[in-house]
């Protein structure tokens, strides 16, 4: 099980740090990834890393903005987001890649 957590409200301009901690799994035992659903929207890609942590991708709209890491010794995929816009409210999730059950995500609220 993964569970998605270190959302909050925080001004145009400023960062987060989200946490997903993996349950019954390792997390170098899958490429994990981070996808959102902003308010109206579809849930859509955001950032993974490659089971060997060696590899990363992100969406063109967070690209250079949020880095996607990892701590095995705490069984632990992080999400550091920067420059944060308000297109980026939405509640953020946590899962492998493909997905597999959905758990319970983090809101994530920017103000303008």
């Amino acid at each position: 099980q993964l569970q998605a957590f270190g959302g909050g409200l925080v001004q145009t301009g400023g960062s987060l740090r989200l946490s997903c901690a993996a349950s019954g799994r390792a997390v170098n035992d899958y490429a994990l990834g981070w996808f959102r659903q902003g308010p109206g929207k579809g849930r859509e890609f955001v950032a993974v890393i490659s089971w060997s942590g060696t590899s990363t991708h992100y969406a063109d709209s967070v690209k250079g903005r949020f880095t996607i890491s990892r701590d095995v010794t705490k069984n632990t995929v992080y999400l550091q987001m920067n420059s944060l816009k308000p297109e980026d409210t939405a509640v953020y999730y946590c899962n492998t890649l493909p997905p597999g059950n959905w758990g319970q995500g983090t809101l994530v609220t920017v103000s303008s």
